[in-house]
């Protein structure tokens, strides 16, 4: 396993497709942004393992009604910046 530090609004790319931001860290909480093509399935791993035992409860892996968060990435706001 591969352990990184990153700070707020920091990010991590996964084969130049995959962004991670952590967006907000309030107290032992992480908040991450994760964005990456439709394609690509993301769930958090203690719901996968609960999906596995139980019947799937509606709305239950939305933490923000499945909305994302209105943010352009690192990636993209580098790419989109004039070269200095």
């Amino acid at each position: 396993m591969l352990v990184l530090s990153r700070k707020k609004l920091e990010s991590i790319v996964i084969d130049e497709q995959i962004i991670i931001t952590v967006v907000e860290i309030r107290g032992d909480k992480v908040r991450l942004g994760i964005e990456a093509p439709r394609d690509i399935s993301i769930k958090r791993c203690e719901l996968e393992d609960r999906h596995q035992s139980e019947p799937p409860v509606a709305g239950e892996a939305a933490d923000n009604g499945g909305q994302p968060v209105p943010d352009h990435s690192p990636l993209e706001k580098a790419q989109n910046s004039p070269a200095a």
